[in-house]
């Protein structure tokens, strides 16, 4: 794996901000997100999650290495969340966002906690669960989530948030994590149980 190099970069961003002096946030801006592209995902979360959101993923991990075609399908989904969630906190530390993105930062924040309510809700509470209000809910995170982005990340990026967010919509998925008793039980009780401990601690 390549080394971040300063000078090199220092170079291409005086390169492309000519006259602009030495910018040490343009700078390092850059690097943050120069060494994201090198490090893998394990060693991005181990960075920058915490352990109980670590365990949402890795039990959310186990439920699609299980219902997709393919591992390597459920890998490639774990690297596209880490990674969006590393992006966009790298964004916002570096005060990336602008007065009307950080408006909606914080109304993707607010209905991503209400989604969550919603799935501890209807995965605790018999006979409450609704495939239809659950499934435009998260589309309503997606549509958040792209406008928040929608300056700041390229089009590939912006692709990968879309297939996160058709995976975890999947209708035949959502009808067999919310089924009483289903086959992934054990791994949903691990879910809501980490995921009501980081809204009670006002992480979600």
């Amino acid at each position: 794996m390549d080394e971040f190099d300063i000078d090199a970069e220092y170079e291409k961003y005086m390169a492309s901000e000519p006259g602009a002096g030495f910018d040490s946030k343009g700078l390092g801006l850059r690097a943050q997100k120069k060494l994201l592209g090198k490090m893998s995902s394990k060693k991005i979360a181990k960075v920058f999650i915490d352990d109980t959101t670590a365990r949402v993923l890795d039990n959310a991990y186990r439920i699609l290495k299980d219902y997709m075609p393919a591992k390597k399908d459920a890998d490639k989904i774990l690297k596209y969340v880490i990674k969006t969630v590393v992006k966009i906190g790298i964004l916002y530390r570096n005060d990336q966002f602008n007065a009307d993105e950080l408006k909606i930062a914080e109304s993707f924040k607010q209905k991503f906690h209400s989604v969550s309510m919603t799935v501890v809700s209807f995965y605790t509470v018999d006979f409450t669960y609704d495939k239809n209000f659950l499934s435009h809910s998260v589309e309503e995170c997606r549509e958040l989530l792209q406008q928040l982005v929608k300056r700041h990340l390229q089009d590939k990026s912006k692709s990968r948030i879309d297939i996160i967010f058709e995976t975890f919509n999947d209708p035949t998925l959502m009808d067999i994590i919310f089924k009483p008793d289903g086959k992934y039980k054990d791994n949903m009780d691990k879910i809501t149980t980490d995921m009501s401990t980081l809204m009670d601690e006002g992480n979600l």
